[in-house]
């Protein structure tokens, strides 16, 4: 991997992290689109860059995980332990998946058109999510069990998770931010601590590049998609979901690999 690779990973990492269209998913895109091969050292990069999107929410919102609510951290706990659970019993099947691209254009179509119907669905919601109780605040956590798969996004299923529970687009966006926090920062020390040994000093400024790019990427995307989301909805994150989808799986089945283009 060069400085080139690593800055536009680092980028995809930023923008998609926290937007309801799969990190994991396009990162998989991105570097098969790059014709990088998909290495340790590849995986761990782009499990080490996500401390960097983690940060911003901790910035971004640093007022809220100072004012030490033990109420919030015990919704937050109750919404991560069925992600946690689930994510170690699977480990090895999620992994298996991680390379398959053909299941990143499934996902992407199938939540592409569930985040079409999101908002007609839900146009009513006015909850905020220091109203729901630590049991509703547990099922969001198995909603993002579901983005283990890749091309699901951790986004939009916490999200979708929280609207079905009542609350409001804003209220639940800003809930799976707070939720990415513990759930990125347990998965990511937990596959570095795997593969730490795939790291060496000389890999250490490309890291940190990398982390930094992600952090000032994920920063201007979250303020995006907070005004964006409260005035246009989902629509546009479901229709290019499909069409991305779409090429991805006719793609595969003419065997005509991403990095052509």
């Amino acid at each position: 991997m060069n400085y080139f690779q690593a800055i536009i990973l680092a980028i995809v990492e930023g923008i998609t992290e926290f937007l309801p269209v799969s990190s994991t998913g396009h990162m998989i895109l991105t570097a098969a689109a790059m014709g990088m091969e998909e290495d340790q050292f590849t995986k761990t990069f782009e499990v080490f860059i996500q401390f960097g999107a983690i940060l911003s929410v901790v910035v971004l919102y640093y007022k809220r995980f100072l004012n030490i609510n033990i109420e919030f951290y015990a919704k937050l706990l109750a919404a991560f332990i069925p992600t946690a659970v689930l994510g170690f019993l699977l480990d090895d099947f999620v992994d298996s998946l991680m390379a398959n691209v053909l299941v990143v254009g499934v996902s992407l179509l199938i939540g592409g058109f569930l985040l079409i119907f999101v908002d007609s669905w839900f146009k009513h919601n006015e909850k905020q999510y220091g109203q729901l109780d630590f049991l509703k605040t547990s099922y969001i956590g198995f909603f993002q069990a579901l983005a283990m798969i890749p091309g699901v996004s951790r986004s939009a299923a916490t999200i979708i998770g929280g609207q079905s529970l009542g609350l409001s687009r804003k209220s639940a966006a800003e809930f799976s931010f707070f939720l990415a926090v513990p759930t990125m920062f347990a998965a990511s020390s937990y596959k570095l601590l795997k593969n730490y040994d795939t790291i060496t000093a000389d890999h250490l400024p490309i890291l940190a590049v990398g982390s930094l790019v992600a952090f000032i990427v994920a920063l201007l995307a979250i303020k995006f998609f907070i005004g964006f989301l409260t005035k246009y909805g989902f629509k546009v994150f479901g229709y290019y979901r499909i069409v991305l989808g779409a090429i991805i799986i006719a793609l595969h089945l003419l065997d005509i690999p991403l990095s052509m283009f």
